[in-house]
């Protein structure tokens, strides 16, 4: 741990250095004041304090928060879609100068040819970073220019056009595929520097951009569609046969437990953001204590029985009635992911008991339920001073990963793909498994038992809206109203706090279930699955293109 705080300050002094030498004109491609290169890039530490630089990039638990722009959660307000094209947009330019600092590791790496022995693994984490940044541009704009070199005032590249989508994938892949090579596997990392890019990593990535593409080729009817998901496949049975991962097991609630302070340094964590006491915190449990980015009926709803049923075909399903029945006889991870109502507490040294009050603000909930998923009880929690890691890759993904793209190129899953996948998820809470006999007596859809599984495993981890921009659902679940409890003929009508709306005051559906955020706040049309280009952009460089619809 000394070693991991030690690696913590230095980055921070890292950070320190390049803040006063960044630059956010045009792509942010233009040089900037830096450290003299004649002087540095000389030894395998200099990379390494180079490349520390590049892990502040990495999703931190606000990335969670992205769901709240989701059916699965309401972050407390009204999530309304991009209706025009701004003027900036800090994704592009801070993207962009995060590729010149990859670039700039991997230009000295490729000119210190005396020590490229010691630094091809540094390399590798850029090559990694660089290959992650363009994947999310991708994700969020689709076609973008690839700059693969540190530009200088008079560079052409400064006004190139937009890459084909096909160029930056391939670019991606290839990025993925020399880090591969060049970064060890987790068990060859020293314990003092566990945190740092594995090979792992670089296999999850390139499997993630595998399904990722694969299937937004498939159901927006464009390019190779197993080409893609046989990279998702194949860098799945990658990690799978390393043997350098496994589901986290331990605990009487595993699951809850694998996003705090034993889990995310347990043998499911690819690759994670690392957090230390006195050095670097956040304070995302007093953001959930408080109500903030509240789950909804959606997601209650899509836990399945005990008896492995959807609540719509479970003879188990105990209805709304009570605010704990809807939980009896569910998935355990519906409560490790969602509060059980009236479980207490103590935080801040005080008992706390979760009974929202149904309401907008700080404290209130929107939708009537609260978020458990990241709750820590750690003392230095309630200090707002958390310092739980946040994954950003895990084995658990991966597993899903697998099972998705098997059945989105086959058609079907076998029962023993299901047994190493996601039944090896269910087996960690002790659900029942998933076979094809179940599916076939039951009159259920593999498909969707499959996405159902995804959803709520990874929920709050930030993968929502990007799975409902893959498999083109935007209408079906993002421009629909985000519901909460049921509160007419229920205890929520008649038990503190929330029966002083008894005689009205809440918005509810026809069936008495309270309504969070309309759909009527989230229209959308063909051109919603890409942002638009920011303005600026366009301006600075008469080479670029508009996203159709923009």
């Amino acid at each position: 741990m000394k070693n991991n705080i030690k690696r913590y300050i230095h980055l921070l002094l890292v950070l320190i250095v390049f803040s006063f030498t960044s630059c956010s004109k045009d792509l942010n491609l233009v040089p900037q004041a830096q450290l003299s290169d004649a002087s540095f890039w000389k030894t395998g530490s200099d990379f390494e304090k180079a490349a520390n630089n590049l892990y502040a990039d990495l999703s931190n638990h606000q990335s969670g928060w992205i769901d709240g722009e989701t059916d699965l959660a309401d972050a407390d307000g009204p999530q309304l879609l991009i209706n025009v094209v701004p003027q900036s947009d800090d994704n592009w330019v801070n993207s962009y100068k995060s590729i010149r600092r990859a670039s700039k590791i991997i230009e000295n790496y490729e000119l210190a040819s005396e020590i490229q022995q010691e630094t091809a693994r540094y390399a590798g984490e850029a090559h990694f970073f660089r290959a992650r940044i363009y994947f999310n541009l991708l994700k969020r704009y689709g076609e973008v220019p690839i700059i693969s070199s540190v530009l200088d005032l008079d560079s052409e590249e400064l006004l190139a056009p937009r890459n084909t989508r096909e160029e930056v994938l391939a670019f991606i892949i290839n990025e993925l595929d020399w880090a591969i090579s060049n970064l060890p596997v987790e068990s060859q990392i020293p314990e003092g520097e566990k945190g740092r890019v594995s090979r792992g990593a670089a296999h999850a990535l390139k499997c993630r951009v595998g399904l990722f593409e694969g299937t937004w080729n498939k159901y927006h009817g464009i390019g190779d569609i197993d080409f893609y998901l046989n990279i998702a496949i194949s860098e799945a049975e990658a990690i799978i046969s390393s043997a350098e991962y496994d589901i986290y097991k331990v605990g009487p609630v595993p699951y809850y437990d694998l996003f705090l302070e034993k889990g995310t340094k347990g043998v499911e964590t690819i690759l994670a953001r690392q957090y230390a006491l006195n050095v670097s915190t956040h304070n995302t449990t007093r953001w959930l204590e408080t109500a903030n980015n509240n789950p909804t009926k959606f997601l209650a709803d899509s836990y399945l029985c005990t008896d492995g049923l959807p609540i719509e075909m479970s003879p188990l399903f105990q209805g709304y009635d009570l605010k704990v029945s809807e939980f009896e006889n569910r998935d355990p991870r519906m409560q490790q992911t969602i509060w059980l109502p009236f479980t207490e507490i103590s935080f801040h040294n005080a008992p706390k008991i979760f009974n929202p009050l149904i309401g907008s603000g700080n404290g209130p909930s929107s939708t009537g339920y609260n978020a458990r998923k990241y709750f820590s009880l750690d003392a230095d929690c309630h200090n707002q001073q958390c310092h739980y890691d946040f994954l950003e890759f895990r084995y658990g993904e991966v597993l899903l990963n697998l099972a998705e793209a098997l059945f989105e190129r086959d058609g079907s899953i076998s029962d023993s793909d299901l047994d190493r996948t996601i039944n090896k998820l269910r087996d960690r809470v002790g659900m029942i498994g998933l076979t094809n006999q179940f599916i076939a007596t039951n009159g259920l859809d593999m498909l969707s038992e499959i996405r159902r599984e995804r959803t709520i495993e990874l929920a709050y981890e930030g993968f929502r809206l990007d799975d409902i921009k893959r498999w083109k659902l935007g209408p079906e679940l993002l421009a629909v109203d985000f519901k909460g409890v049921k509160y007419t003929g229920t205890e929520q009508e008649t038990i503190p706090p929330n029966d002083i709306y008894a005689s009205g005051g809440l918005n509810l559906d026809a069936n008495g279930f309270v309504i969070a955020d309309p759909g009527s706040n989230r229209p959308w049309s063909e051109r919603d699955y890409l942002d638009p280009l920011p303005q600026d952009q366009l301006q600075l460089n008469s080479s670029l293109n508009q996203n159709p619809g923009w």
